[in-house]
């Protein structure tokens, strides 16, 4: 699908659930010039940010070479965790917040810390609900993703506190 480095794939994610936990998806969009690519999986439960995360994983997964890309998400949780150096942090320190409590999701963070590895990746923050077109796509596709028939189960998902 995309070849080199000379054009910067612009990638745009969201998740949801419905209840947290509860049913969830996510959606993608990808834009590599005028090729547009969109992605979408329900899951029968899981939680909202594990839907962020993996959404931002689907986007860059998609690719099939090192590209320069542009994620554009709404989750302030998948930006920081990887801007802000949590996610590293917390894999240096098995995947322990600090002595006492373990950290939410390593499956996932450890997926996405892969991927932005294998591609040079910069992340925007976007407000959501805000009209944006490709990040009202993802919604609608998250959104219908955990409201359709064909969902999978998360199978790192740990109910916490049952």
């Amino acid at each position: 699908m995309l070849k080199d480095m000379d054009t910067t794939v612009y990638a745009f994610s969201d998740g949801s659930a419905i209840g947290n936990p509860g049913p969830g998806g996510y959606g993608v969009v990808l834009r590599y010039g005028e090729n547009v690519k969109e992605f979408s999986q329900g899951y029968v439960r899981t939680t909202n940010n594990r839907m962020e995360l993996l959404g931002a994983i689907t986007a860059l997964d998609a690719l099939k070479s090192r590209q320069r890309v542009v994620l554009t998400t709404d989750s302030q949780y998948v930006i920081n965790g990887i801007e802000k150096g949590w996610a590293a942090r917390w894999q240096a320190n098995g995947w322990m917040r600090n002595k006492k409590e373990r950290a939410l999701n390593p499956d996932m963070w450890e997926r996405l810390l892969k991927a932005c590895n294998r591609h040079d990746v910069r992340f925007e923050w976007i407000r959501g609900h805000t009209g944006h077109p490709e990040n009202e796509r993802c919604d609608e596709l998250a959104n219908s993703a955990a409201r359709g028939g064909d969902q999978i189960l998360d199978e790192g998902f740990i109910e916490i506190g049952v």
